[in-house]
């Protein structure tokens, strides 16, 4: 296990010390916006930069996908997914809402994530084979402590997070209660650990999903591509900086079934 020692110490020591940095800069920044709508700050290139050349230290034959540099899957075994900063506009209006999200995908299948939300002090990570056939640790994890997601029915007291894009989903007899928290790996983590029953984005990129996928099915969470393929593995060539991946997750796949019909508007 000296392999998966190294991936967990790399992303942890990377994402504290890049967090700590954040800090300072958390509310005194201005995001420019980017062709998607999205904002960027310098603040996202400089953590953007950090975690590539942290990686490329320790695992110098790993590819490496980033939301602010490479778009493009490439055909290598190992490549690590990075957000540096996922929820910029909390970031940039002062929101302790906010992390970084680092993934580690064997042959296009994410394998481990870890993210740290630094306002809140709360660090999320996992392990997942799936089919790779791989030896590795097994759980997921929220500042050390195994969780797994709830096993409650939905009702009005129990949340469902939407994004900004994806509001038109809610109608009346939507079985949870509503929440928009603004960042899409928080979303889907919160189901994780058992906080929310399920959560949906339209417009994902992959490196807001890859870090999440090991984490949700680790915690034992039932994941559903709201495209006509499978959100992952990846696909070879493709340029992932354009490509939206809409998801939906759960705690339970009853929950999907009762909920898939509503999203008929955001399906690709």
């Amino acid at each position: 296990m000296e392999f998966w020692n190294r991936v967990l110490d790399l992303a942890h020591t990377t994402a504290h010390r890049v967090g700590a940095r954040l800090m300072l800069d958390f509310g005194r920044v201005q995001g420019l916006e980017k062709a998607d709508g999205s904002l960027v700050t310098e603040s996202d290139r400089w953590a953007d930069a950090e975690i590539r050349s942290s990686i490329a230290k320790t695992f110098p034959d790993h590819a490496i996908l980033s939301e602010e540099a490479e778009h493009g899957f490439t055909d290598a075994r190992w490549t690590w997914v990075i957000d540096p900063l996922d929820g910029t506009t909390n970031f940039t209006r002062g929101i302790p809402l906010w992390g970084i999200s680092i993934g580690l995908l064997y042959d296009g299948s994410p394998v481990f994530g870890y993210v740290y939300f630094p306002p809140v002090n709360q660090t999320f990570y996992g392990y997942w084979a799936g089919d790779t056939g791989l030896d590795l640790p097994a759980g997921a994890y929220l500042n050390g402590l195994p969780i797994h997601v709830s096993q409650e029915l939905p009702s009005s007291n129990h949340f469902f997070s939407l994004c900004a894009r994806s509001i038109q989903i809610w109608q009346p007899g939507f079985p949870c209660k509503i929440r928009m928290l603004g960042v899409a790996t928080y979303n889907f983590l919160a189901v994780a650990a058992g906080a929310s029953l399920g959560g949906v984005e339209a417009t994902p990129k992959i490196w807001d999903l890859a870090a999440v996928w090991a984490i949700l099915h680790a915690a034992g969470g039932s994941w559903r591509s709201l495209r006509d393929e499978p959100t992952f593995p990846a696909v070879v060539g493709r340029n992932y900086g354009s490509y939206a991946m809409p998801c939906l997750i759960v705690n339970q796949s009853e929950l999907a079934d009762l909920v898939l019909p509503m999203m008929a508007s955001i399906r690709k």
